[in-house]
């Protein structure tokens, strides 16, 4: 296969796909990208954005020729069904799982002819994910971790999210809800069900908007929440653990780890 096997105008409606063609070196190829990316920070500055996140500059992108829109999930529906009647080629995935990540990554490394750079950093990931995994074995006890997508309504975590969590060395106190795709069927409907559920952490990514842990700790009923009452409340940043791609896989995990860790520390010197 040669370096120009595969498509050559590739726009990215989300994030995530940018960050791995950067880290595969395929960047040349990108055209396009969502006005949310902010990883890479560099490719804010060498790519034009054409889209948010449920649409997009359709006469934009028709203009740059692209040869292939990548989108994620049933939420970009509709911009891609405008995409394709203007005849261009779109691929949508709808990755959930962490398993379904890997394989997502590799789908795309193997539109781009970099199969052998993508298995390397993938294998090296996993084994970092092994790691962090068996360090959590030795603790005597997780802690439990509720994650909130959402505020208004509470939304808890989706499935990559709640199957970090895991990694990470916590134990996610809505893993029912995790099993459901869509941001509809995570709703927690009795704002007291987190509370009564007693996390030990919580986490929070409102997707797009700044977390504020001082709301959560301040919520009728939430006083007694270990987490409430330990001060283990902590934002992680949308771009790093809500995209599908590596930032989750890695500096969204490690923040989790990073608090599950102090976490299980304090819990053994009686903190």
């Amino acid at each position: 296969m040669t370096a120009h096997t595969g498509p050559q105008r590739i726009i990215c409606l989300t994030e995530e796909t940018t960050e791995w063609l950067y880290l595969l070196g395929e960047e040349a190829r990108i055209v396009g990208i969502s006005g949310y990316t902010v990883r890479p920070r560099r490719a804010r500055q060498e790519k034009p954005r054409v889209s948010a996140f449920l649409d997009g500059k359709l006469d934009k992108i028709v203009a740059l020729q692209p040869d292939l829109v990548i989108g994620f999930s049933d939420m970009q529906a509709a911009l891609a069904d405008k995409l394709i009647r203007a005849g261009l080629n779109v691929l949508v995935t709808n990755q959930r799982s962490v398993a379904q990540v890997f394989e997502t990554l590799r789908l795309v490394a193997a539109l781009v002819a970099a199969q052998q750079r993508a298995e390397a950093w993938i294998a090296t990931c996993q084994a970092r994910h092994a790691a962090i995994a068996a360090e959590a074995q030795r603790w005597p006890r997780r802690p439990r971790v509720y994650f909130e997508e959402w505020d208004e309504p509470m939304i808890s975590a989706i499935q990559w999210v709640s199957e970090l969590i895991a990694v990470a060395g916590g134990e996610d106190v809505f893993p029912e809800l995790g099993l459901q795709s869509l941001g509809k069927n995570r709703i927690v409907h009795d704002p007291q069900e987190p509370a009564r559920r007693k996390p030990d952490i919580i986490l929070g990514s409102w997707c797009g908007k700044k977390f504020r842990p001082e709301h959560v700790a301040a919520r009728e009923g939430w006083g007694d929440v270990p987490a409430v009452r330990a001060q283990q409340i902590f934002e992680i940043k949308s771009c790093d653990i809500l995209q599908p791609g590596p930032a989750a896989l890695t500096d969204g995990l490690e923040q989790m780890h990073q608090r599950c860790l102090d976490w299980a520390r304090g819990a053994q010197e009686g903190v």
